[in-house]
């Protein structure tokens, strides 16, 4: 059947609070024997590492998400290294950028929009300079953002490796992703019927370049569609992948951990 690996999860989240240890066991009973938590703030970095170091299945990232860039300091790096000096910490994230969700379509100005976008991009380049610091790799987060989100990565390539999470991109923003050494991987927006872009992409996607999530508790995959994902999913996806790629769920599954493997280097076997 093959084991599988959920390389992005919200396990802080306040929709887990109640069941966490309910959700990991079921996650286990799918085959689902890594999960890496990730943390969108500092106070839901030291949760994801306390989390990690209480369950030997779960491994964590430590950084600040681009929409919380307005409620981060101006430098975040002396926080997240202690973090990251933690063994089960596998890389900084998530970090990046995300011209979506824009103070003004919250009631603020075109002013505000550019103080939050700078705030974020100076953001994202101190955790890749941390990653680099630490010989680690960067979640990172693209909406809306995917040139400026390229040209903030690009200085690092060959000493950071980005793993471009939630990947919807067409085959030609992966071919540019990949060509930085960067990795991409896929939720279960591959499930959905209406996926046709993220699936043609996926089918480009060579094997060992790209890894499976579920952005849990975000995204949940068919037949779940709409409500609260979890980690166990990751099943459901990797079925999806097996047959986009004409694999065996145990070929797709040797792909996808070595991937993970490579790209989270503190990653336990």
């Amino acid at each position: 059947m093959g084991v599988f690996y959920d390389t992005h999860a919200h396990l802080s989240s306040r929709e887990f609070a109640g069941d966490l240890e309910d959700l990991l066991a079921r996650a286990a009973a799918a085959g689902i024997t890594r999960i890496v938590t990730v943390g969108i703030d500092l106070r839901s970095s030291q949760r994801v590492v306390q989390i990690a170091s209480d369950h030997p299945m779960v491994y964590a990232a430590v950084g600040w998400h681009p929409t919380h860039a307005d409620d981060a300091p101006e430098d975040v790096r002396s926080d997240l290294r202690d973090l990251a000096r933690h063994p089960k910490v596998v890389a900084i994230g998530e970090t990046g950028l995300d011209y979506f969700h824009l103070p003004s379509k919250r009631g603020g100005t075109a002013a505000d929009d550019l103080r939050h976008t700078a705030k974020q991009k100076e953001l994202f380049r101190q955790h890749l300079e941390l990653a680099a610091e630490m010989g680690l790799n960067c979640v990172v987060h693209e909406r809306k953002s995917f040139e400026d989100v390229l040209e903030a990565v690009r200085p690092f390539a060959g000493r950071v490796r980005g793993q471009f999470h939630c990947f919807s991109g067409d085959v030609a923003a992966l071919q540019r992703v990949l060509a930085l050494g960067s990795i991409v991987s896929y939720t279960g927006i591959l499930t959905f019927k209406n996926s046709g872009t993220v699936r043609e992409a996926f089918a480009a996607t060579p094997l060992q370049h790209f890894m499976l999530e579920t952005d849990a508790p975000y995204l949940a995959p068919e037949p779940y569609r709409g409500k609260r994902c979890e980690p166990a999913y990751v099943r459901e996806i990797a079925a999806a992948a097996a047959a986009v790629k004409g694999i065996s769920l145990e070929e797709l599954s040797e792909a996808t951990c070595a991937a993970a493997q490579a790209f989270f280097p503190r990653m336990g076997r």
